[in-house]
């Protein structure tokens, strides 16, 4: 059986971002360079630039540029320094990675978790087949599980096939922490892989990684998440050459001389995590902040279950304060006896089950939270900065929603009902750094007020400013300038115009999980498919594709406006909003181009044709080494 990824199993992950230290100062330098000015320039919007005659649009922009720049702030304070964690050689025994004397000293021992629901089986067993050959450092016990939600007998024989361990249960009460759970109740290891039923690790995972819990307080570590099946996509000058010939040809060249290689259909989703684990996550790594991402994290059992015991006792001693004051209003006693309170403990320990990864649809930053929360073991975490595992990226856009509203959802439901920033035993850059993480989710109301501002410039020549005037462009474009300067650095050399595209686009996508979690609703979604879904997914980009349209129209309508005089339009306001819209245009329709994304056809066909050369190829050569037996 055949995958449409087969053809991308050359591919390898590029090496971790190299950390630079002048590249670094020089980032800091315009970091705060950037944010002293934008301070100025959000104070001088405050109180010199409101236009008094439409508060009703004026203000919302101003909160709307003020929640901006507080995200910049707490970004800024993220990408602020990389200090990875020093690597040590993969320990042997249980003595190296415990802060206690063991009775008696033995082999450490991993288990390999690979949860699955629905997958395809096939998909499955080559990630255990992938898992069977990690490099065994220092010869530890390592058990391969697969924790199967669907109870599926063709997946039992798929696990017995490949001997491995098949682990079962009666529900899916908790989602994946529930599965988890389970699996927790039945195997014994030291140290939990925690996979994907795609994730396919690397022989090199356990070997680069065990070494970190050396240190006894190590909780869990984490590793880059690679999807080897991003699309590549054409270049420009490819492209243009098919529909213009020569000329385009040699006009998409000549663009790529000035700009860099340009790929149109590269990674259409923008899938490519390497912003986020290289840049964002690795930098949390100083204050102790990384927080867990589910696939491809090793963690400590006994950090998961001890921090989850103190967890649930704390859980049910609230619980039971709480329904003892219930009672003792209802009855008017001043205190319950002992045999009530008892009894009443019983039914609060009966209720709530324990469980050591919390059944929440992010369990795994949740779990991460725990940890991080806990002031008497001071846990630590680790972004490991090298790949150790591929998985499989979103290949239509209906998956692509479902996955970054189950992040959206959760990273909300988790601000409003348990907030790390306000949580007991957080430290200061441990609170600021989640609160990076929640103020990202909640920008979706800035990120639609920023989308739709200029329409109302463009149809009814209302500004947010009195004018736009040189002191208007005097305190903006320093910032915006200083801005690009201090994130193009700050990136260290990765382009960031897509990934703010991006967070630009899926504005409706945060907005409904906000809208969601507000209203007490539960997250819920289908499983994450692993196979291209297909169908039109026009209709999943509705508001965007309205925002458009309507920009389209508007700066057609302003610039007629003017052409005929109207005294209401001039050419600052109408240049800026134009400007201000195709932006808006350009960051949008990345949507509308990933609705209608195909795989190229043309570009898998001349890969699928590569991969059967290489296999003739391939059998031709054992051919005439067999023969060359038989003659020997």
């Amino acid at each position: 059986m055949g995958f449409y990824f087969d053809k991308f199993e050359h591919r390898q992950p590029e090496p971790p971002l190299p950390h630079n230290e002048y590249i670094e100062m020089a980032w800091q330098f315009f970091a705060v360079m950037a944010l002293t000015v934008g301070l100025w320039y959000i104070a001088w919007r405050w109180t010199h630039s409101l236009n008094y005659d439409a508060l009703w649009y004026a203000i919302p922009l101003a909160i709307a540029e003020t929640g901006a720049y507080i995200g910049l702030v707490f970004f800024t304070f993220n990408l602020w320094k990389v200090e990875d964690t020093p690597q040590q050689e993969a320990p042997k025994l249980l003595s190296e990675v415990v802060n206690y004397e063991p009775q008696e000293d033995r082999p450490i021992s991993v288990d390999v978790y690979f949860p699955t629901y629905d997958e395809d089986p096939e998909l499955v067993r080559l990630s255990i087949r992938d898992a069977k050959k990690m490099l065994n450092p220092m010869n530890v016990t390592i058990l391969i599980h697969v924790l199967d939600d669907g109870g599926r007998e063709v997946m039992q024989q798929v696990a017995q096939e490949e001997g491995v361990n098949y682990i079962t249960r009666d529900s899916n009460e908790g989602f994946k922490a529930g599965n988890l759970r389970n699996a927790m109740e039945q195997t014994g290891g030291d140290f939990i892989v925690i996979c994907d039923a795609d994730t396919r690790p690397f022989p090199t995972l356990l070997k680069n990684t065990l070494g970190y819990f050396c240190d006894s307080d190590v909780a869990w570590v984490q590793t880059p998440q690679w999807f080897f099946d991003l699309p590549e996509g054409k270049s420009l000058d490819d492209v243009l050459g098919k529909y213009l010939s020569t000329p385009g040809k040699w006009l998409g060249n000549s663009i790529q001389k000035i700009m860099g290689p340009v790929r149109i259909g590269e990674d259409p989703f923008v899938n490519d995590p390497k912003m986020f684990y290289d840049v964002i996550q690795r930098r949390r790594n100083w204050c102790n902040a990384s927080f867990c991402c589910g696939a491809g994290s090793i963690h400590r059992r006994e950090a998961v279950m001890e921090a989850a015991l103190k967890t649930y006792a704390e859980h049910i001693a609230k619980q039971v304060d709480n329904d003892t004051v219930k009672i003792i209003k209802l009855t008017g006693e001043e205190k319950l006896d002992k045999g009530l309170e008892d009894t009443l403990r019983q039914q609060v320990v009966q209720k709530h089950e324990f469980t050591p990864y919390r059944f929440h649809v992010s369990e795994d930053i949740y779990t991460s939270i725990v940890l991080h929360s806990d002031p008497d073991r001071n846990w630590k975490s680790v972004m490991h900065p090298e790949v150790e595992s591929k998985m499989l990226s979103p290949q239509d856009l209906l998956t692509w929603t479902v996955q970054r509203f189950k992040y959206a959802g959760g990273t909300l439901d988790i601000a409003l009902n348990d907030n790390p920033v306000f949580r007991k035993g957080m430290s200061l850059p441990q609170r600021l750094m989640y609160a990076t993480t929640i103020w990202s989710y909640i920008g979706g109301i800035w990120n639609a007020i920023f989308l739709t501002a200029p329409l109302i410039y463009l149809f009814f020549a209302i500004a947010p400013v009195q004018s736009y005037s040189m002191d208007f462009y005097i305190h903006i474009l320093p910032f915006l300038l200083l801005t690009e300067i201090a994130f193009m650095l700050g990136g260290w050399g990765l382009a960031g115009y897509p990934s703010k595209a991006s967070y630009l686009a899926f504005f409706p996508t945060n907005l409904r999980a906000l809208w969601t979690v507000l209203k007490g609703e539960k997250i819920c979604f289908p499983v994450t498919p692993k196979d291209r879904q297909e169908g039109n997914f026009l209709h999943l980009a509705v508001p965007q594709t309205a925002i458009i349209i309507l920009t389209i129209i508007g700066i057609i309508f302003a610039w007629s406006q003017y052409q005929l005089e109207h005294p209401s339009y001039d050419i600052n306001g109408v240049l800026l909003n134009t400007f201000w819209g195709f932006n808006n245009i350009l960051a949008l329709s990345s949507i509308l181009f990933a609705a209608f994304w195909k795989p190229d056809e043309e570009a898998e066909k001349k890969a699928e044709e590569e991969l059967k050369q290489e296999e003739q190829e391939s059998q031709s050569v054992e051919q005439v080494l067999g023969k060359a037996g038989q003659m020997l």
